[in-house]
């Protein structure tokens, strides 16, 4: 055993092995404190990524579920509707049994059962026309419009709401773009020229773009201020071009009304004299035509409230046109399909469902029991009239139940049977990322025990090895 004043080692040692016993108390805390074995990516690396990704899907999870719920809803509120569709049909059924006992009824009997059956008609129609789940209209055959691109190299996104023109989009159809104004970019030329790629500047000095101002000397040549200008776009949102024996141009990245170039040349650097130039761009609008009703029955309406290369209209459908489409003339350029509302019940890409809903209206009910009738056009006046209702009148009903039929399928066997099967796949995520993320309190309880009597024994041992050197006094007396 050696005995020195300067260094301690003992003391160094016990130092050392307190400070590591303090970090390792100090995460014990933090993980008992939070209830979290991870508190950060340091306490273990590789599970933190396991449980990010377990969070993520836990997230979706609860998301498609909040969609089941209002997928749920979506398809009561229609259900609801058909229901009251049906108790109409069974009063207008009624009536037209009534109305068969022809040797009873007198002539304003038999108008009385028409003018009701002619209110239930209207009833019929009225709620296929407003019934509603929010803004979307349920039952009046645009229920799950939705439009897609078919030319990628012209429109990069579509998107419809189901009303055009302001009738309900009821039928698939060709979107058809017509008379289309190109978008164009804001540009300003400068007013001085310059001869050749090493022209140097004439005057030195400072001008500004949209806010962003640029130092010249006259050192620099025309290349390199239409490089620095150039370099700078992201923040000025324009570019600089420029050809011998001209002016530079100052061109917006981006098309449309609100792109700009305002350029302040105090110094005469661009311009042959100071001052200043300005110039927006303007946006691109077209008519746009569909088949409305699958009748041929084609519709022209204007898209002109856009802003760049969106086209839109005042029902909020809007098509994206890409640089290649605003250039071009126009065409066949997309279609909007109808009668599928597609709702996303799953976490991940891909896992969708479809409800099918028609056209509820009285035209459209019991079409096919008679040739050339409909509940829309029934007469209870005559025999062979009310034995022709019955006939329209029970298709009617046969199509409203089937209808309903399909709707508390997608219900039952599909959005309920998702949400238990949902929570089922959230229970078993969440319990491993709690095996992974969340902290074992009595494991971490009794390490913590453990460190904090490390600690203490460490204090006392760093004290003894602090008092150990003093002994060497005694070989000085």
């Amino acid at each position: 055993m050696s005995f020195r004043i300067n260094t301690n080692v003992q003391a160094m040692n016990a130092l050392r092995s307190l400070s590591i016993t303090g970090m390792d108390a100090a995460s014990s805390m933090s993980r008992l404190s939070t209830g979290l074995r991870i508190n950060g990516a340091g306490d273990d690396p590789a599970g933190l990524i396991v449980s990010e990704s377990f969070r993520a899907q836990i997230s979706g999870i609860d998301a498609a579920v909040r969609n089941s719920q209002d997928a749920i809803n979506y398809a009561k509120t229609a259900e609801g509707a058909l229901d009251e569709v049906n108790k109409l049909l069974r009063d207008a059924r009624a009536l037209a049994v009534s109305s068969g006992n022809q040797a009873t009824l007198t002539d304003a009997q038999k108008q009385a059962n028409q003018a009701q059956l002619n209110s239930i008609v209207a009833s019929v129609s009225r709620i296929a026309q407003s019934t509603q789940y929010g803004s979307k209209k349920l039952l009046d055959g645009s229920a799950g419009t939705y439009a897609v691109s078919t030319s990628g190299a012209n429109v990069s996104a579509m998107s419809f709401s189901g009303v055009f023109n302001g009738n309900a989009v009821t039928t698939n159809s060709n979107v058809t773009i017509t008379n289309l104004t190109a978008a164009t970019r804001a540009a300003v030329t400068g007013t001085r020229t310059f001869a050749a790629a090493t022209t140097t500047m004439t005057n030195a000095g400072s001008f500004t773009i949209n806010g962003v101002s640029f130092n010249v000397t006259t050192q620099d040549t025309i290349t390199d201020v239409v490089a620095r200008i150039n370099n700078s776009s992201s923040q000025t949102g324009v570019t600089a071009s420029w050809a011998a024996g001209a002016g530079v141009t100052l061109t917006s990245t981006g098309f449309g009304s609100e792109q700009k170039v305002d350029l302040i040349d105090s110094n005469a650097v661009l311009r042959s004299a100071a001052g200043t130039q300005s110039a927006t761009g303007t946006d691109a609008s077209a008519d746009v035509v569909i088949d409305t009703d699958g009748a041929g029955t084609l519709a022209t309406v204007s898209f002109d409230s856009g802003r760049g290369l969106t086209l839109r209209d005042k029902y909020g459908n809007s098509i994206s046109l890409t640089e290649a489409g605003n250039a071009g003339a126009g065409g066949a350029w997309g279609r909007v399909n109808v009668g599928n509302s597609i709702f996303q019940i799953g976490s991940n890409a891909g896992q969708t469902t479809s409800l099918s809903l028609g056209n509820f209206a009285a035209s459209n009910l019991g079409r096919g029991a008679v040739s050339g009738l409909d509940l829309s056009n029934l007469d209870l006046t005559t025999q062979a009239g009310a034995d022709n209702a019955l006939k329209v009148v029970d298709k009617a009903i046969e199509e409203i139940s089937a209808s309903r039929g399909s709707i508390g399928n997608f219900q039952r066997n599909v959005l309920n049977s998702n949400v238990r099967a949902l929570g089922i796949a959230r229970e078993n995520l969440s319990a491993s990322e709690s095996s992974i993320r969340d902290v074992d309190v009595a494991n971490e309880m009794t390490n913590f025990t453990k460190l904090q009597i490390l600690q203490q024994s460490g204090l006392a041992m760093l004290a003894q090895a602090n008092s150990a050197p003093q002994a060497v006094l005694s070989l000085l007396r």
